[in-house]
C-alpha cells in the first residue's frame, strides 16, 4: 500500500476508537514501545503545540535524541511525528502505520493509529525522550497510556465543550486526567476555577504542581518583526524567541521550568528559543508583494490573544481578513472578536484532507448570520478568498482553523 492510499484510508477512520483499555492491549501486542522512552506529556486548551515543540527542541539542543508528536498537521500527517526536528519520511510513516494495523483486533480510529505508530517509531529509533501532545482533553486521550517524567497543562479555556464539558472546572478535570502519581505537573496561567481542580487532582496523586506565569523567569521586552522574534528579558539580559506574541512568552516560561527540572542547561534552552521553527503560529509568509499572517487560532481564547497582539503589529494597517471555522467551534464569538479590526472580511470554507471542503467546516448555512456584517462577504473557495483579500489590502490575516492555515501555507510556502 502506498503512502497516499494509506493516508486516504486513515482519514476515513472517524470511528469512536477502542478506548484506553483497548489501546493499551494493542500496545502490549506491539511489545510496549511507549515504555522504552522517557515521555513529557502535554495537555491544554491553547499553547500545546508551541510548548511541545519548544520542549522537544530544547532537549535536542541539550544533546538528547528527542521525538515529538503533535497535532493537527497543516499539510501532511508526517508533520505530526518527528525526531530532533526531522519529520518522519513517508516510507517510515507507511511502514509504522502498517505495523499498527497488522496488530489491530478492534477498529482503531485515526488518532489511535497515529499515536501507536509514533511510539513504534520513537522506540525503534532509540529516542531518549518523546514529547507528546494530547489530541483531545486528557483523561481518555490515547496518549494517556504513558508514564511520563513530567506533565504540562498549558492553559484552560472553553473548547470542545460538547465532549469535555461546558464549564472551566469540567474541562480542567478532564485535562488534569494526565496527572500521574508523584509526577511533577507544570501549569501555565489558568482561571481560578480550573486551578482549584488541578490542585485537587495533584494532591490526590501526591504530585508536586507548579503554576507558572510571565516573569518566571521571562517577560516580554519587545518584538523584532523583521526577524520574527519576540525579545524576552531575564533579569537584565534580553534573548530572542523565534515565536511572536505575548502568549509565547508565557509558553517560554513554562518550557524553562520543565527543562530545568529535566536537567537541560541554560544555554541549550536559549539556543532552542532562538532556533525553534513552528508553522501556523503567527507565521508571516508572502504572496507576491503581499504579506500574509497565518495563525491556527481556533477558539475564542486563542482569537482574543491573537487580536491583542495583532493591534500592536505593523501588519494591522491596510489589512484584510480571511477566516474559516469548524462548525463545532464557537465561531460566532470568534468572528465577533475578529471583525472590528478589519474593513474587508472574506469568510471561506476550510478544505479537508481529500475533499474540496472539510465535512467539519462551517459552510454557507452556518455562516449566513455572520454575513449581515457590512464588511463581510462569503467566498467558499480558499484560493479565491485569498486572491480577493490580496486585491483589497496589502496585508492579510488568515485564521480561524488549522485546516485553513494549512491550506494557505500549501498555496504560499514552497
Amino acid at each position: 500500500m502506498t503512502f497516499d492510499e494509506l493516508n486516504s484510508q486513515l482519514f476515513a477512520r472517524q470511528t469512536k476508537g477502542v478506548g484506553l483499555a483497548g489501546f493499551s492491549a494493542l500496545l502490549a501486542r506491539l511489545n510496549f514501545p511507549h515504555q522504552k522512552i522517557k515521555i513529557i506529556h502535554v495537555a491544554g486548551t491553547n499553547g500545546k503545540g508551541s510548548v511541545c515543540t519548544l520542549l522537544a527542541r530544547t532537549l535536542t539542543c541539550a544533546g538528547k535524541k528527542t521525538g515529538l508528536f503533535v497535532s493537527p498537521h497543516l499539510v501532511s500527517p508526517t508533520e505530526r511525528i518527528s525526531i530532533d526536528g526531522a519529520e518522519i519520511s513517508q516510507d517510515d510513516f507507511t511502514r509504522c502505520m502498517q505495523q499498527v494495523l497488522a496488530c489491530e483486533k478492534e477498529t482503531l480510529n485515526f488518532f489511535e493509529i497515529l499515536t501507536a505508530a509514533a511510539f513504534i517509531y520513537f522506540a525503534e529509533q532509540k529516542c531518549e525522550y518523546a514529547v507528546l501532545e494530547t489530541g483531545l482533553g486528557g483523561r481518555k486521550d490515547p496518549t494517556n497510556v504513558c508514564a511520563p517524567a513530567a506533565c504540562v497543562i498549558t492553559s484552560i479555556g472553553l473548547d470542545h465543550t460538547h465532549i469535555l464539558g461546558s464549564t472551566l472546572a469540567q474541562i480542567a478535570a478532564d485535562k488534569a486526567g494526565i496527572i500521574k502519581p508523584g509526577v511533577p505537573v507544570f501549569c501555565g496561567p489558568v482561571p481560578p476555577q480550573a486551578r482549584a481542580v488541578i490542585e485537587q487532582a495533584a494532591v490526590a496523586q501526591k504530585s508536586p504542581v507548579y503554576f507558572v506565569r510571565e516573569g518566571e523567569p521571562f517577560s516580554l521586552s519587545g518584538v523584532d518583526f523583521a526577524c520574527g522574534n519576540s525579545l524576552i528579558k531575564k533579569e537584565e539580559n534580553v534573548f530572542p524567541l523565534h515565536l511572536m506574541g505575548k502568549f509565547q512568552t508565557v509558553n517560554a516560561c513554562v518550557v524553562w521550568q520543565v527543562a530545568r527540572l529535566l536537567g537541560a542547561p541554560e544555554n541549550a534552552i536559549l539556543q532552542a528559543f532562538e532556533t525553534v521553527q513552528i508553522s501556523g503560529r503567527f507565521e508571516v509568509v508572502f504572496r507576491g508583494q503581499h504579506t500574509l499572517v497565518v495563525d491556527g487560532a481556533h477558539n475564542p481564547q486563542a482569537i482574543s490573544a491573537l487580536m491583542d497582539f495583532w493591534r500592536q503589529t505593523p501588519y494591522a494597517k491596510n489589512a484584510a481578513l480571511v477566516c474559516g471555522f469548524m462548525k463545532d467551534k464557537d465561531y460566532p464569538n470568534m468572528f465577533a472578536l475578529l471583525a472590528p479590526h478589519f474593513n474587508k472580511i472574506f469568510l471561506t470554507v476550510p478544505p479537508g484532507s481529500a475533499e474540496k471542503f472539510s465535512p467539519r467546516a462551517a459552510g454557507e448555512n452556518e455562516l449566513r448570520p455572520l454575513l449581515t456584517h457590512p464588511n463581510a462577504v462569503f467566498v467558499p473557495d480558499v484560493q479565491d478568498a485569498l486572491s480577493q483579500a490580496c486585491g483589497a489590502a496589502q496585508n492579510v490575516l488568515c485564521t480561524g482553523s488549522f485546516y485553513l492555515a494549512g491550506a494557505v501555507r500549501k498555496m504560499c510556502v514552497k
